[in-house]
């Protein structure tokens, strides 16, 4: 990759790359006894909040959560953790992929995967505004793999929003107010 000029110069995605842990007690629990999804969703959130400001070297925002799926429960006593890298980058904009992992926390088990998400983050200046973010530098065949993923996962969102954009302006053309 070569720089491209008046853009920051790329980071590798280790340069970024973090784990969140935390042990889940009764305050976390939903009805039914186990973790709530809440509770799982704001750990996700704070890593990849935490992987998108390292990467863009200051404040970012998330701009959405795409596929947050909840592979099996967590329970009470479970070590969590929330792994969490950038996998692609736009102009301001950042795609984190997240891995949700639990293990027992008193036994020597390994983690099982629990959960995984994308968010989209927007690197964000002083007054709010957009600002550019460092292209992502991709280290592995896993992270090429991610970043040509993320790709696809962008242009699914950009045309997924240009349908329903489309939509709603025909039903308003039709009379329909909604």
């Amino acid at each position: 990759m070569t720089q491209v000029p008046g853009e920051p110069p790329g980071k590798p995605t280790a340069a970024s790359r973090t784990t969140l842990s935390h042990i889940m007690t009764a305050n976390d629990t939903n009805l039914l006894g186990t973790v709530h999804g809440g509770v799982i969703m704001k750990l996700v959130d704070d890593a990849a909040g935490a992987v998108a400001g390292r990467h863009s070297g200051g404040p970012a925002v998330t701009a959405s959560m795409d596929e947050m799926a909840f592979l099996a429960p967590v329970r009470v006593g479970d070590l969590v953790h929330v792994k969490a890298q950038c996998n692609w980058t736009g102009r301001s904009s950042m795609e984190i992929g997240v891995r949700v992992l639990a293990e027992r926390w008193n036994e020597s088990t390994p983690a099982t995967q629990v959960g995984s998400a994308y968010l989209v983050f927007a690197a964000v200046d002083a007054d709010g505004k957009p600002r550019r973010v460092p292209p992502v530098l991709p280290e592995t065949e896993r992270d090429e793999r991610r970043y040509q993923e993320a790709q696809i996962r962008r242009t699914h969102r950009l045309a997924r929003r240009q349908a329903i954009m489309a939509l709603r302006e025909e039903r308003a053309a039709q009379g329909f107010d909604d």
